[in-house]
């Protein structure tokens, strides 16, 4: 086939190209005023009628063609144009052989695609995705398998005057009448968006009979393709496998993406599962699909997939008797800057409360000697109670008059023995008033010793 040839009456007006085309070349032709698309499959070749030899070889060939050219007739009969929804099916007008090779005729359609449906609105996208289920719903209804479900067979087009992005689904030449696909050998399509048990029956797979690929594969695909047009991106597997069916028959479960929504994740998750009878119809693909927002992506916050309910340990099960906190500086059990961690039980120098028995004694030191009213000390700051070790006073007089204040350092000293300090640490105030005993002490020494 090339320009200007013309075949089964069609004369080719554009240079033949692969491109895309797989097992097919194909060019832009005309007949009768009418402009056309003109696919030459390279494989199977027809033997020729006239050839009445019976050679094992020969016998291939004639049952090869005789199933190619009877599925292919059975899916044309099948899809019929004017049937509902079938604007958005681009069905084959003509199908022909000439000498040995086969020929398939499509009406000339403007094959522009947008590039990025991800970047459409929630509802755009939900229109989007509806007609394409709407597509599939019409094969699937008549037992038809598309076979090779991908983005390229599938042109995202906004008509003149329209509100909405559509979707057209095009190439039926690899589709098959469910549970009777091609064998193992001829059977096509793409590896990246074909289905579990589809991988094992081109594998070989002998667990995995034709029976076994309905419909389900086209809603596998469709799956995968859901994620693409929402996110822009297809679900994660290990890199260890091809394609995404092969991760699933491995027993590796595809990553999706956090921001769809969670009806969205739960469709597409059983889309996408393993087992061909647990995937929805696409009844339920439309039903679900009734509400924009199940097309918007979530901007979850960072950890909000997690548990909401964690068990955080009780004050003393952390190292230094602090308690972790799984939050950011600001919340009720942050560290506070001294190292402390904050509550609401005692109040420090910066207004804020230190937990009873956690952090560091120091810090209890230093908001002690800053509540005194030293001069120079904050004298806004609350005050602290008095500790409960503070030193005895000096006993009464016999006359229970009442006992003298405490004096300066620099004032006389009292007479009269002093009561000694009680033992164990004792804040930093009360310096002076050691000092203070310690002056009482000496006077006894001295007095002793005249």
């Amino acid at each position: 086939m090339k320009k200007g040839d013309v075949i089964g009456g069609y004369r080719v007006t554009s240079e033949p190209t692969n491109a895309n085309g797989g097992k097919c070349v194909w060019a832009f032709a005309e007949k009768d005023g009418g402009q056309y698309f003109v696919k030459r499959f390279l494989e199977p070749k027809r033997p020729r009628d006239d050839d009445t030899r019976d050679t094992p070889s020969l016998r291939i060939r004639r049952q090869l063609a005789r199933e190619f050219e009877e599925r292919h007739r059975t899916i044309m009969k099948r899809l019929r144009p004017d049937a509902r929804g079938g604007g958005n099916l681009v069905l084959a007008t003509d199908f022909f052989h000439e000498g040995s090779t086969y020929y398939k005729v499509t009406e000339r359609i403007d094959t522009s695609s947008l590039e990025k449906p991800q970047s459409l609105e929630p509802r755009q996208k939900m229109v989007l995705l509806k007609t394409l289920g709407m597509s599939l719903k019409q094969l699937h209804d008549i037992g038809i398998v598309h076979g090779d479900l991908k983005p390229l067979n599938v042109l995202v087009q906004k008509r003149d005057g329209a509100a909405f992005h559509t979707a057209k689904l095009i190439d039926f030449d690899d589709s098959y009448v469910a549970g009777e696909p091609p064998g193992p050998e001829e059977i096509a399509g793409d590896s990246l968006y074909g289905a579990p048990e589809w991988r094992r029956y081109l594998q070989g797979d002998g667990s995995v009979g034709g029976e076994q690929l309905t419909c389900a594969v086209d809603v596998f695909a469709l799956g995968l393709m859901t994620h693409l047009y929402l996110t822009g991106e297809l679900p994660h597997h290990d890199r260890r496998y091809g394609s995404p069916a092969d991760a699933v028959n491995a027993g590796e479960r595809l990553e999706l993406d956090t921001r769809l929504s969670d009806t969205m994740l739960a469709l597409v998750r059983s889309m996408t599962g393993r087992a061909p009878g647990g995937r929805p119809g696409m009844a339920t693909f439309l039903k679900t699909l009734s509400d924009p927002s199940v097309c918007a992506l979530q901007h979850r916050r960072p950890g909000s997939t997690r548990p909401s309910t964690a068990t955080r340990p009780k004050s003393g099960d952390a190292p230094g008797g602090r308690t972790p906190s799984s939050d950011s500086t600001g919340s009720s059990d942050a560290p506070s800057s001294s190292g402390t961690t904050t509550s609401s039980d005692a109040p420090t120098t910066s207004g804020t409360t230190t937990s009873s028995g956690t952090g560091p004694r120091a810090s209890r030191i230093k908001s002690t000697m800053r509540s005194a009213g030293r001069p120079g000390g904050s004298g806004g700051a609350p005050r602290v109670p008095r500790p409960a070790t503070e030193p005895a006073r000096p006993p009464a007089a016999a006359d229970d008059s009442p006992a003298p204040p405490p004096t300066a350092p620099d004032s006389p000293l009292p007479a009269g023995p002093a009561t000694p300090p009680p033992s164990g640490d004792a804040p930093g105030p009360r310096a002076s008033r050691v000092r203070i005993n310690l002056g009482d002490r000496k006077r006894d020494r001295d007095r002793g010793s005249s």
